[in-house]
């Protein structure tokens, strides 16, 4: 599959005769099927048009998938077959970690009915199954996979990770089905409604702090794009993906300042 310069497919990339600029590792941020496409989608329209961009992972998929899971070859041979032409990589990974009732539910307290903070509602300490312990397992499989693009790549290519914004816990799913990403898991844990958008937003600020200390491996090299809290609630489809005019806004007003610091543009 691909749409203008982005492809879904390395068959299809390949049967074009091209060879990627731009490798796009990542989960649905970068693959989300409904009409209007995904940011990956909207970061085509703004990189020059000597770039194209081929996509690797796929929807639902974890960072740990991308060093040691079911995308693992893949990256791999991509990164065999096209490092040296790459200009840059994108990583796209974290958010389905903690997203879905299995994931984010093991992260609270029992009962969180008294809970005052959003802090409050997470199990403390960084044993396993706690918020530390999952958002560090997650930046070691980031940091792994720097690694494996660092040696794969060109020493002026750059790579570019994001933190998402922060997930609208409606309980809303595609096509207005009902989701169990977020919701299910607060309501379960008895945390308040008033404090449910909190634990995300508070989830996504611990997951941050761990981007910034990957950026700081090569600050030179390794780029953060912070796009949270450029959505309001209208711009979300539902409590994990932005609308096709969320995904541009975040692409024009956070994305496009790194593209165009980084040559891309």
């Amino acid at each position: 599959m691909k749409l203008d310069n982005v492809y879904w497919s390395w068959d299809a990339s390949t049967a074009d005769g091209g060879n990627p600029s731009i490798l796009a590792i990542g989960d649905s941020w970068f693959w989300y099927p409904l009409p209007g496409g995904s940011l990956i989608t909207q970061l085509g329209k703004l990189v020059s048009s000597q770039h194209y961009i081929l996509a690797v992972g796929n929807n639902g998929a974890e960072a740990f998938d991308y060093v040691d899971g079911k995308y693992r070859k893949d990256v791999k041979r991509q990164l065999n077959l096209h490092g040296q032409s790459l200009s840059a990589v994108f990583i796209s990974g974290g958010g389905n970690d903690f997203a879905g009732f299995n994931d984010l539910r093991p992260l609270l307290n029992d009962d969180c009915s008294k809970a005052t903070t959003a802090k409050k509602c997470f199990k403390p300490g960084n044993d396993v199954r706690t918020l530390e312990w999952l958002l560090t397992k997650t930046a070691d499989s980031h940091r792994a996979l720097i690694g494996q693009v660092m040696a794969s790549v060109p020493p002026d290519a750059k790579i570019v990770l994001h933190n998402y914004d922060y997930a609208q816990p409606t309980g809303k799913g595609p096509f207005g089905n009902k989701g169990s990403w977020l919701k299910s898991a607060l309501d379960d844990a008895k945390v308040p409604v008033a404090l449910q958008a909190d634990c995300i937003r508070y989830l996504i600020n611990q997951m941050t702090k761990k981007l910034r200390l990957l950026k700081a491996i090569d600050p030179d090299r390794v780029f953060l794009v912070e796009s949270t809290g450029t959505l309001g609630p209208q711009d979300w489809a539902n409590e994990l993906h932005p609308k096709p005019s969320g995904f541009k806004k975040i692409a024009q007003q956070k994305w496009l300042p790194v593209l165009v610091a980084i040559g891309l543009t």
